[in-house]
């Protein structure tokens, strides 16, 4: 391997800190979203930050292949490397001046995501991690929570009406009559709440590659589980939990009915 992990992920984190830092010149200043063929919002910082985001990219690493939300694929002859870029995950957060959007940027190596960095530039949140490297909250370890027990778990989701959109009605109402208290606008930020130990449950019925490309050596990092509903740790499942190893079991058993 020619380069480190380490150095991806030196370099995913500046790189996110900077693509977020030109998103905040944008933040609660009015900017107006078009809206894409699916109804989601898309603005100028969306743009400009992928933009920046896959310069950076191109510059130094022109072998890896790219995926981002925006621009789309960026496939190269044979790239065992393959970074997923969503410049603001939270769109609906970010144009109602809400502070919980995040960039998001994971490295994915021979078909697994080694390296991730999720960054919240209204909070200033960092959350990065590499496979045998740690996971670290603004530069301290992050761990998941210890809580053991579904009578006390804090859930995170997006959009309560999304689980019945996506036939996972039924599995949501399980969880919240199981669960202690559930807390909306979460989107990327709720996967970090988990993999900070603030959270104990975060659940998507659907989800993008790029929106969670970061989080599963985030979250095995701190200690804890991203995956889909069947407990396949991957991005491409098109649903995301993230969760404690000691919840992971009761979780899946109320997602099953």
């Amino acid at each position: 391997m020619p380069f480190s992990l380490q150095s991806y992920l030196d370099f995913a984190v500046a790189t996110a800190h900077e693509a977020g830092r030109l998103t905040l010149a944008h933040f609660q200043t009015g900017v107006r979203p078009d809206y894409k063929a699916d109804d989601s919002p898309v603005t100028v910082a969306d743009r400009q930050g992928e933009e920046l985001i896959r310069q950076r990219i191109e510059r130094q690493y022109p072998a890896h292949a790219i995926v981002g939300e925006e621009f789309g694929r960026k496939e190269t002859g044979g790239a065992t490397h393959r970074w997923f870029i969503d410049p603001i995950d939270g769109t609906k957060s970010f144009i109602r001046g809400v502070p919980l959007y995040g960039v998001l940027l994971g490295l994915e190596l021979e078909g697994k995501v080694e390296v991730g960095v999720a960054y919240f530039p209204a909070l200033d949140e960092m959350v990065a991690a590499a496979t045998g490297l740690g996971c670290w909250w603004n530069g301290r370890r992050a761990c998941v929570s210890e809580t053991a027990s579904l009578e006390r778990a804090f859930v995170g989701h997006a959009d309560a009406p999304s689980f019945a959109r996506h036939q996972r009605g039924e599995a949501w109402t399980r969880i919240q009559q199981a669960t202690y208290y559930r807390a909306g606008w979460s989107d990327a930020y709720g996967h970090a709440l988990v993999a900070t130990g603030r959270l104990e449950i975060m659940l998507d019925p659907v989800m993008n590659a790029w929106d969670c490309g970061p989080f599963p050596p985030i979250l095995a990092e701190a200690g804890g589980y991203f995956g889909d509903w069947q407990g396949q740790p991957t991005i491409y499942g098109g649903e995301a939990l993230s969760t404690t190893q000691a919840l992971l079991p009761k979780v899946l058993a109320l997602i099953e009915g």
